[in-house]
């Protein structure tokens, strides 16, 4: 599988990483809306959600670590 990204889809990531949905729930970063996953990016979601660059980078990095993704 890939990296996550900032412009994975809301529904794909959850769809592929269902184990993100309680760290985005604990971040305060809506993901479901009566079960269904919300449209848009992740970055669009975060941005939503008053996250900066930064902020958005660092919530990529925790994803990618918690998905067993990081790069070495």
């Amino acid at each position: 599988m890939s990296m996550i990204t900032r412009t994975i889809s809301i529904e794909d990531l959850l769809s592929t990483y269902p184990e993100t949905v309680g760290f985005l729930i604990n971040k305060n970063i809506p993901c479901l809306v009566c079960g269904e996953p919300l449209w848009g990016t992740l970055e669009e979601v975060a941005r939503d959600n008053g996250m900066n660059d930064p902020d958005i980078d660092m919530l990529v990095d925790e994803l990618n670590r918690l998905a067993g993704r990081v790069q070495v």
